[in-house]
C-alpha cells in the first residue's frame, strides 16, 4: 500500500505561502502552550532596547481562530512600506524591461568588450554583482541567463559557464548587500539601525565573495575550453551545438540608454537621501515611480504602454511582495499572544553560557536553513529579526552583527536550495539540471560560507 502511494504521488515541497500559513497556525497554538510574558524596554539612541533581567510572566493571551486569518492583513498593513516598495520597484523594472534597455544594453556592452575575451567573465560577473548589491537583483536574473549563455558559447565555453556568470555574479552582490533594500534595508529597519549603515565591512567581505565566485567560474571555464568533454553539461552542448558566430546585439538606442541612466541616477539619489536626509522606503518608492514613468515615456511606450508595463512588472514581483504580509502575520500572532518575549527568554537562557562567536554562527546556520522554507529575503527578515534582535541585545551582541548573520545565511542559500524560484527558473532557462548545478556550485558555496563565518568573527572581534 505504501509503495503504491509513493508510486502514484510525488512528494512535493509545500508552497511557500502554504508553509507560512502552517507556521501562523502553529504560532497560534504556541500562544496556548507557551507561558505569556514580556520584557521591559527602554529607548536609547533611537533604539528600543530590551532590559536584561526584566522578564516577567503575564496573563495568558491565547489568540482566537479568527485571529489566525486576520493576522495576514494586519501583517500586510504593518509591513506596508516594504510591500509597496517591492511592488513599485517591480513596476519600474517592468517599464525599463519593456523598452528593451536591459537586454540591448547588456548586449552592447558585451559586444564592445568582445576583443578582451579574458576579461569577459570577471567584467560580466562584476556588472551583475553591482546590480545585486545596489537594487537586490533577484527575479530579474532569469531574463539575463540566455545572454550569459550566448556570451559563454561565443567564447568557446558551455551553457553552465554562462548561467554561472549571471547567477553567481548577481548572488555575490546580493550576499554583499551593501545597498540592498530587500535584505539589509529591511533587516536594519526592523533592528532600528540606520539603513545601509556598516557598509564598509560589508564591502570588504563582498570583495572576497566576488573574487571567490569569479575564480570558481574562470577555473571551470578554462577546463571546458581545453576539453569540452569535461563539461558538466556536455550532453547539452552536443545537442545545442557550438555557435561560433559573432554575437549579434540588437540596436541599443539613445532612449534606452537614458532609461538605464535614470535607474542608475535614482539608485544614487536614494543612497544619498538615506545617508543625508534619513529617507526610508516611502521616499525611495516615490523616486522609483518617477524614474520609471520617465523611462517609459522617453522609451516610446506611451501613456497606456507605460502603465501596462508597470502592471506587468508588479505581477512578476507579486510573490515577493505578498510574502511580506504572511511573514509579518507570524509576528503579529506571537506579539498578540504575548509569547514572543517568552521564546526570546528561553533561547537566551540556553545560549547564556555559549561564547558570542558561536552564537553568531548558530544564528547564521539558522537563517541559512530557514531559507529552504522562506525563500524571500524580506519575508525572512520580517519573520526572524524580531526574535534575533532581542537575543543579541540580551547577550550583548551588536545588532549589526545579527543583521550580518541574517544577510549571509539568507543570501548564500539562494543558490543552493531547490525551493529558490530564482535559482530553479534560471537553471530551467539554461536547460541545466539541479544536479549538474550542485556538482559545479558546491565548492564556491562552501568557500562563501567560510568567508562569511570569518567575516562575522572579525566583526565580533573589532566591535563592528
Amino acid at each position: 500500500m505504501i509503495k503504491k502511494i509513493f508510486k502514484n504521488n510525488h512528494l512535493k515541497t509545500p508552497h511557500t505561502y502554504a508553509l507560512l500559513l502552517f507556521i501562523i497556525i502553529f504560532s497560534s497554538v504556541l500562544t496556548y502552550l507557551i507561558p505569556a510574558g514580556e520584557y521591559a524596554r527602554e529607548k536609547k539612541d533611537g533604539q528600543t532596547l530590551v532590559i536584561s533581567g526584566s522578564y516577567e510572566q503575564v496573563q495568558q493571551q491565547g489568540v482566537s481562530f479568527f485571529d489566525i486569518f486576520r493576522a495576514i492583513p494586519e501583517g500586510l498593513i504593518s509591513g506596508g512600506e516594504i510591500v509597496f516598495y517591492i511592488f513599485l520597484v517591480g513596476g519600474t523594472f517592468g517599464i525599463v524591461r519593456k523598452t528593451g534597455a536591459f537586454e540591448n544594453g547588456v548586449n552592447k556592452v558585451m559586444q564592445t568588450l568582445g576583443s578582451y575575451k579574458v576579461l569577459m567573465i570577471p567584467l560580466t560577473m562584476t556588472i551583475f554583482s553591482i546590480l545585486g548589491f545596489s537594487i537586490g537583483l533577484a527575479e530579474e536574473t532569469i531574463i539575463f541567463v540566455p545572454i550569459g549563455i550566448i556570451i559563454a558559447r561565443t567564447l568557446g565555453y558551455d551553457a553552465l559557464t554562462g548561467a554561472a556568470m549571471v547567477i553567481l555574479g548577481a548572488a555575490s552582490g546580493f550576499i554583499g548587500g551593501m545597498l540592498n533594500p530587500f535584505t539589509v534595508g529591511v533587516a536594519q529597519t526592523v533592528a532600528e539601525l540606520p539603513m545601509f549603515s556598516g557598509w564598509g565591512l560589508r564591502t570588504i567581505i563582498y570583495v572576497f565573495i566576488l573574487t571567490a565566485a569569479i575564480t570558481s567560474v574562470m577555473l571551470y571555464a578554462r577546463t571546458v575550453k581545453r576539453d569540452m568533454s569535461k563539461s558538466l553539461v556536455y550532453e547539452l552542448e552536443q545537442v545545442e551545438g557550438f555557435d561560433d558566430s559573432v554575437m549579434e546585439a540588437a540596436r541599443f538606442t539613445k532612449r534606452q540608454a537614458v532609461g538605464l541612466g535614470l535607474i542608475v541616477m535614482v539608485i544614487i539619489l536614494n543612497v544619498y537621501g538615506i545617508f543625508t536626509y534619513g529617507w526610508s522606503f516611502n521616499e525611495m518608492s516615490a523616486n522609483f515611480i518617477f524614474a520609471g514613468l520617465l523611462a517609459g515615456f522617453i522609451g516610446g511606450l506611451g501613456l497606456n504602454g507605460t502603465f501596462d508595463a508597470m502592471i506587468d512588472g508588479m505581477k512578476d514581483i507579486l510573490f515577493g511582495a505578498m510574502i511580506v504580509g504572511f511573514a509579518k502575520g507570524i509576528i503579529v500572532i506571537l506579539e498578540n499572544g504575548q509569547v514572543i518575549d517568552s521564546i526570546v527568554h528561553g533561547m537566551t537562557t540556553l545560549l547564556a553560557d555559549v561564547p558570542s562567536s558561536l552564537v553568531i554562527i548558530a544564528m547564521f546556520i539558522l537563517q541559512f536553513m530557514l531559507n529552504f522554507f522562506i525563500p524571500s529575503g524580506s519575508g525572512q527578515a520580517l519573520t526572524t529579526m524580531p526574535l534575533m534582535v532581542p537575543i543579541s541585545d540580551l547577550l550583548d551582541i551588536n545588532r549589526q552583527i545579527t543583521v550580518l548573520a541574517f544577510q549571509y545565511g539568507d543570501a548564500i542559500s539562494n543558490v543552493l536550495f531547490p525551493t529558490s524560484a530564482i535559482l530553479m527558473g534560471a537553471l530551467a532557462v539554461g536547460k541545466i539540471t539541479y544536479a549538474q548545478w550542485l556538482k559545479f556550485a558546491w565548492k564556491v558555496i562552501l568557500a562563501w560560507v567560510i568567508i562569511c563565518c570569518i567575516g562575522m568573527s572579525v566583526a565580533l572581534l573589532v566591535g563592528y
